[in-house]
């Protein structure tokens, strides 16, 4: 099918010839000329419309994705930033624990070599340069110690801090091992420690003989030799001649002397103010200076001074005065 126009006198209308096959007739068409103008207008705006709305969707939806990609962004951000923050939390964390099990491996090592001079103190039995040397361990920190920290600061590596981690766990695992061999060991060296220091100990409180029979006790009594009221100020302990006298307690020997009244006697002297005090023995072991021991041998049972059979008398004088000494005796 064809078209043609052709025009006419009338300005305003236009006649449009619709040309059909060869054997129909030409079919005319009156069409005003503004519609004819305003349909071709009208389809260029209603296409520039969609355009400019699909432009205007587009700029949207891109607003929302832009929106959209820098809150991911930020949150992204956001969980990097939380990442960084835990590794420097568990860097710091592992530092510390790994400050803690050098701390701890050094304490250790110090509670080891205490036993070992637990150790020899206790072999030497008393002396009391090794008894100074354990009491001169320092344990804690002093009170008026600086507590200030610094230095430069130098950054770790990742693998530093893993090698840190493994290099702790191992010192934790030898730690353990340790500690198994110390719950061995160490309460032994202690029952040995304590019967150190019960021997070293300055309280009187060992019995001096073998005998435990009291003759004679402490306080008023009636003299044996005039049949009088007198006051005894120790006890006498019942055993034969040649009988072990053993020390009461740890001390110093500051009296070995021979009279009419005690016959041979010692005096030892120790520690808070006390002496003990060993009357008529038959033989004297120590002399004056000597540092004797708790249940060392110093002397004999024996008869000598004034005594009516062999025994041995036994005082303990505190602050120069006489007291009971059953209540320090065991």
């Amino acid at each position: 099918m064809k078209t043609a126009s052709i025009g006419l006198p009338n300005p305003k209308r236009m006649t449009l010839l619709v040309l059909r096959d060869a054997n129909q007739p030409v079919k005319q068409l009156h069409v005003s000329k503004p519609l004819v103008i305003a349909v071709p207008l009208i389809a260029l705006l209603s296409i520039s419309g969609l355009i400019i709305s699909l432009q205007i969707q587009s700029n949207q939806t891109i607003g929302k994705l832009e929106k959209q990609i820098r809150s991911q962004d930020l949150r992204f951000e956001a969980v990097v930033t939380d990442k960084d923050a835990a590794i420097e939390r568990l860097q710091n964390e592992v530092i510390a624990l790994s400050s803690q099990s050098q701390e701890m491996m050094d304490r250790m090592e110090r509670v080891t070599e205490l036993e070992s001079e637990l150790q020899k103190f206790i072999d030497k039995y008393g002396n009391g340069e090794d008894f100074g040397k354990l009491s001169s361990m320092s344990w804690d920190m002093d009170e008026n110690d600086s507590l200030g920290v610094g230095g430069e600061f130098i950054a770790v590596h990742e693998n530093e801090i893993e090698q840190l981690a493994l290099d702790t766990r191992n010192q934790f695992e030898e730690m353990s091992s340790m500690l198994d061999e110390m719950e061995k060991h160490v309460p032994i060296t202690l029952k040995k420690a304590r019967q150190t220091q019960y021997t070293l100990s300055g309280t009187p409180s060992e019995w001096p003989t073998l005998s435990k029979r009291l003759t004679s006790n402490f306080g008023y009594r009636t003299d044996p030799f005039t049949g009088r009221a007198s006051f005894h100020a120790g006890i006498d302990i019942a055993g034969k001649t040649g009988d072990p006298v053993y020390a009461a307690g740890a001390g110093k020997v500051i009296t070995t002397a021979k009279d009419g009244s005690h016959g041979k006697y010692i005096i030892i002297e120790h520690p808070g103010g006390l002496q003990s005090w060993y009357l008529h023995l038959s033989k004297i072991s120590i002399s004056e200076g000597d540092t004797v021991t708790k249940g060392e041998r110093i002397g004999s049972v024996g008869s000598t001074g004034r005594s009516t059979g062999s025994h041995l008398h036994f005082e303990i004088v505190k602050q120069d005065k006489a007291v009971d000494p059953l209540p320090y005796l065991e």
